[in-house]
């Protein structure tokens, strides 16, 4: 069986001469959490309208439960939820009465008000005006309204946006709940750190483009240590591990090399000096997540 929930071929939106979604090729796979990460304006809004329905790719195509949106785009549409931006609602009602209103209008069990109150923690204060919410409050109620149809696929647009702390914490415990119940979940975000604690997948677009696609613990292997080499003159000493058949990246006025066990970097610094280059700094890095994400996506952006 296959177990890729959401496929995306080539998938591109074009703006008049600005290309927002630059053939994306994504791949969900059933019961996952999916972090779909990038800084802001890389496109990860526009690739969620265009899951949505919302606003039609400029070529591409998309694939959701095995079936092509453009041609089933009611059926898919009934087995997802979502939350894009911030949540509206009636604030003179209260919680229990708003996920109520919208039970009718789309003719829900009525046990599933009380259900998704439950799931969301809003059970204590379902009969409080939402005016009196606090953004926390509000975005699980948001996730409450999307959860009423019991989709088989959640996608969350920067759920954790404005959020305290305390507010941000809530909410990802929230969503690493949900897989449990055999629920796809799609997250997007700006930041790392949060897409690190709940996400099992993870896709990070820059420019509109895919840039990495894969578990988070193979982002993770990504921070196996390296070496720092500090040279008086870093394009000599390029040259001249270049030609002995080794690896070397030059950053920052910095030579990085992929190993760093005693014997290899003895064996370094004798060669540099022998050559007649002075060293002054051989130190094992281990890089972090952040380090990578902004060498992914060249960006300083939030992390």
């Amino acid at each position: 069986m296959n177990d890729q929930i959401v496929v995306t071929h080539d998938l591109t939106k074009k703006y008049k001469k600005h290309t927002s979604v630059d053939g994306l090729n994504l791949r969900i796979r059933r019961g996952e959490i999916y972090g779909f990460l990038g800084p802001n304006g890389a496109g990860k809004t526009t690739t969620i309208r265009m899951l949505l329905g919302l606003i039609k790719p400029t070529k591409g195509s998309i694939e959701i439960f095995g079936q092509n949106l453009n041609k089933n785009r009611l059926q898919i549409l009934q087995r997802i939820g979502s939350l894009v931006e911030s949540p509206t609602y009636y604030g003179n009602l209260t919680g229990y009465e708003n996920l109520e209103a919208v039970r009718r209008l789309r003719g829900l069990p009525e046990q599933r008000v009380n259900e998704v109150l439950e799931t969301v923690r809003l059970s204590k204060v379902s009969n409080r005006l939402t005016k009196e919410y606090s953004l926390g409050m509000k975005q699980r109620l948001g996730i409450a309204v999307a959860l009423l149809s019991s989709p088989d696929l959640l996608i969350l647009d920067e759920p954790t946006n404005g959020l305290d702390p305390s507010g941000i914490q809530e909410i990802r415990e929230l969503i690493k709940e949900l897989p449990k119940s055999g629920m796809s979940v799609v997250v997007s975000s700006h930041l790392l750190s949060e897409i690190d604690q709940m996400a099992t997948q993870v896709g990070i677009i820059n420019n509109g483009k895919m840039i990495f696609q894969d578990s988070i613990a193979s982002l993770h292997q990504k921070r196996k240590p390296l070496l720092k080499v500090g040279v008086s003159d870093v394009i000599e000493a390029k040259t001249i591990l270049n030609r002995k058949g080794l690896k070397v990246d030059l950053q920052k006025n910095y030579l990085w090399l992929s190993q760093t066990e005693p014997e290899f970097v003895s064996e370094i610094n004798s060669i540099l000096l022998h050559s007649g280059l002075s060293v002054f700094r051989l130190e094992e890095k281990t890089r972090s997540l952040e380090d990578i994400f902004l060498e992914l996506t060249g960006t300083e952006g939030s992390l």
